[in-house]
């Protein structure tokens, strides 16, 4: 059993009951970017104002309740009480009859669960679907999954890789956030209902009485019925059709550490420098280049971007963030192995883009605009957000890529626009190497050889973002327009 089913297992028999789908937006991809769930803030905000006017009107209501008890009580005590008094007989009688009643059937009480239900009625479309919880429950899984995280201690709000007697953490937060049972049985059963069947099925054997569970039969059985599909699908694992997942333990080993990233003393050709590319845009103020690997050749260029660049660019794109995609044959697809939102910008929405892409020609020496470079591309990540190995540059004559008639992607221009306090780096599987996120800096290498072919140490990916809000750039540059600034060679390997 691995990691990801191990803590299946223990989160379900940890579990005490199963939690109810809870409806709201059809789209269900809250979780695939922080900046949604952010926003999910504001709707529990009305829901909060909502639930204190009830509970002070529920107050008031029971205040009243209480005196009415307290008055009934001290008659029934009092054994003088003579019904022979006629204004007592009454009082009984109309409480009888009518006080009693209007206990029962308050309608103070309706008015006050009316005005709660008809609040909520009203933001329950801003609300995260429960595909987004499913979405969120099978972060955890991955996150645990990657970074090998305790179990138990997750469930505790402790973020530690414990690897036999030797404890790690990866991330101490200020508050600890406990799980319920509930939510551990949540995360435990996400995304396989037949398997949510059969736990819950097995759960009723000790519990026949549980009628939540035996609700939950009834639910699952019916969603396996409406889609008889279900089965056959989460059996399927959603990745990249490449050997990449003979890469798996090697992708996991440098989200966790820095693989064999070298540092400069031990290899003198990587080094550190000012740059200018000998750009008159750059004399002035050249950028700080950091050679991290040089097969394939990998440059991280610090503080690209100013603090005042970046948000910028983050609150253009914002309100364009979709769901991210990925090339299927002629189609894009969303899928599980990329969790995160992006937005395309074109040039002309603002100044700032157009700066951006004279900065980024100046030091790579190619044509960045467009058709021999994609619009800049703004990615933010959701929770435990990431993206499985694969390539930028087409690896199939039928790619979308190749719409743009303008090539394969030959170099990719990276911009960090935001830190995150773990996890988040960007891990090259074959090379075995990955680069930490660092705020404000660039990471750029090319896709393709000087011969055309693709590289295939460039091979990379996202890892999982364990804590923080991860946002990038990226500026793909095509092969077209790059024949004199980055001519073919007469070597095939270089």
């Amino acid at each position: 059993m691995g990691p990801a089913a191990g803590l299946a297992a223990l989160l379900a028999v940890l579990a005490l009951r199963a939690g109810d789908p809870a409806g709201a937006a059809a789209r269900g991809d809250t979780f695939s970017a922080l900046t949604s769930v952010a926003r999910a803030l504001a709707p529990e905000r009305r829901l909060l104002g909502l639930l204190r006017r009830y509970l002070r009107g529920e107050e008031a209501r029971l205040r009243d309740l209480t005196r009415f008890y307290d008055k009934v009580l001290s008659l029934h005590e009092d054994s003088a009480t003579p019904v022979s008094n006629p204004l007592l007989a009454f009082t009984l009688i109309k409480r009888l009859q009518s006080d009693w009643r209007n206990v029962v059937h308050s309608l103070e009480a309706s008015e006050n669960i009316r005005a709660l239900k008809d609040g909520y009625e009203k933001v329950e479309q801003d609300l995260p679907a429960f595909e987004d919880v499913e979405g969120a429950a099978r972060a955890l899984m991955r996150l645990q999954d990657v970074y090998m995280l305790n179990v138990k201690g997750l469930a505790r709000g402790v973020f530690q890789r414990v690897v036999g007697s030797a404890v790690t953490d990866l991330y101490s937060p200020r508050r600890l956030f406990s799980l319920t049972a509930d939510d551990c049985f949540q995360v435990g059963k996400a995304g396989n209902v037949s398997y949510a069947l059969s736990l819950s099925r097995e759960f009723l054997l000790y519990s026949p009485d549980n009628k939540r569970m035996a609700r939950n039969v009834l639910k699952y059985e019916k969603l396996l019925a409406e889609s008889p599909n279900q089965v056959v699908a989460e059996a399927v694992i959603q990745r990249p059709n490449v050997p990449h997942l003979q890469t798996r333990d090697t992708y996991e080993g440098l989200c966790q550490t820095l693989g064999s990233q070298p540092t400069h003393y031990q290899i003198p050709s990587l080094y550190c420098s000012y740059e200018t590319n000998s750009s008159p845009y750059l004399q002035l103020q050249p950028v700080r280049k950091e050679v991290i690997h040089l097969e394939p050749y990998v440059v991280l260029y610090h503080d690209f971007v100013s603090d005042v660049e970046a948000q910028k660019i983050r609150g253009l794109a914002e309100p364009w963030l979709q769901r991210s995609v990925v090339a299927s044959g002629e189609k894009q697809l969303p899928v599980e192995y990329r969790i995160s939102k992006s937005a395309w910008l074109k040039d002309t929405v603002d100044p700032l883009l157009v700066t951006l892409d004279h900065r980024i020609g100046a030091l790579t020496g190619l044509d960045v605009q467009p058709p021999y470079a994609e619009y800049l591309q703004v990615v933010n990540y959701g929770i435990g957000g990431h993206y499985e190995p694969h390539f930028d540059h087409a690896t199939s004559p039928t790619s979308p890529l190749y719409r743009m008639k303008s090539g394969n992607r030959v170099a990719t221009f990276m911009i960090y626009l935001s830190s995150v306090e773990a996890g988040g780096a960007t891990a090259f599987i074959y090379a075995n190497f990955s680069v930490p996120v660092v705020k404000n800096a660039a990471l750029f290498w090319w896709n393709l050889r000087r011969s055309g072919e693709g590289d295939g140490d460039t091979l990379h990916a996202g890892c999982p973002v364990l804590v923080g809000d991860k946002w990038v750039a990226n500026k793909w540059i095509h092969e077209y327009g790059q024949e004199f600034r980055r001519p073919c060679s007469s070597s095939p390997k270089d």
